[in-house]
């Protein structure tokens, strides 16, 4: 049976409270065979631990969503502990295969764009510590993302550039970068033609499937709660896009899911 990874979910999110359990323990007999759950504040890192250690086939990512940076600079007000060290500690998890979501969000006026800019480098730098690869966040904000991972030497650090919006131009910068872009629902919508041409353009040993779950539900499932059990709609749509059959779509994207994660020779 093909298998099926989700590179980029939201597990611990609310939406999944009335049921979190139940999925979560259909989800490997229904062809998901690896999930990475994904932080985006102090709180969901902690419940992506919880998760790492509830479900064997699930892993995850720890960082600070440019949105919740905020949180990391009261934390650093308060001097009762270095934000940067609490996230290190829980990047060491052995199931931690990433630092992220981390990057930059322009589509709210908070928090200011300084402050997002100083966490986004502070936890690049920790990625190059740590040795893991980042996933990147870029809301309206493509030219900055791309010029602070240029000026950082990012391909050095390796990663994934999540729910990828921009246009194939932009596409080629973090090509030359060496990163992976992660592809969801969004390919299934009818106005996604800007991204339907960058996925054309984009090579396939460079594309990993995601759900961002419980947001971004593919086509027919637009505007409902996200899962990784819709992910074949997304297979269906990258098969269209690049004209190959769906199950090269799945190998591919498996291969690479476990590249970008540093998981090769893993079952």
């Amino acid at each position: 049976m093909t298998r099926i990874f989700d590179t980029h979910a939201h597990y611990d999110d609310e939406a999944f409270d009335e049921d979190r359990e139940e999925l979560l323990q259909r989800l490997p007999g229904q062809g998901i065979a690896r999930v990475v759950n994904v932080g985006s504040s102090v709180a969901s890192c902690g419940r992506t631990i919880a998760l790492m250690e509830a479900y064997d086939y699930v892993y995850g990512a720890i960082g600070i969503h440019p949105s919740e940076t905020a949180e990391l600079e009261a934390l650093e007000k308060e001097e009762l502990q270095d934000p940067l060290e609490w996230l290190a500690q829980q990047c060491r998890h052995p199931k931690c295969v990433a630092v992220g979501e981390i990057g930059l969000d322009y589509y709210w006026d908070e928090p200011a764009r300084e402050i997002q800019k100083k966490w986004f480098l502070q936890q690049l730098h920790l990625a190059r510590r740590l040795g893991l690869p980042v996933i990147i966040h870029s809301r309206e904000a493509a030219r900055d993302t791309i010029d602070m991972l240029q000026a950082e030497k990012a391909g050095e650090i390796g990663g994934v550039i999540h729910c990828y919006s921009y246009t194939k131009e932009s596409a080629r910068d973090y090509l030359d970068m060496g990163f992976f872009f992660g592809i969801g629902g969004v390919l299934t919508f009818k106005n996604a033609r800007k991204l339907k041409e960058a996925v054309e353009y984009i090579p396939m040993d460079r594309i990993v499937l995601e759900t961002d779950c419980p947001y971004l539900a593919p086509v027919p499932y637009r505007g409902k709660r996200n899962s990784s059990l819709y992910l074949p709609y997304v297979v269906q749509a990258m098969a269209q896009a690049k004209g190959i059959p769906e199950e090269e779509v799945m190998e591919a994207a498996w291969e690479n899911g476990m590249r970008l994660y540093q998981m090769e020779g893993q079952e």
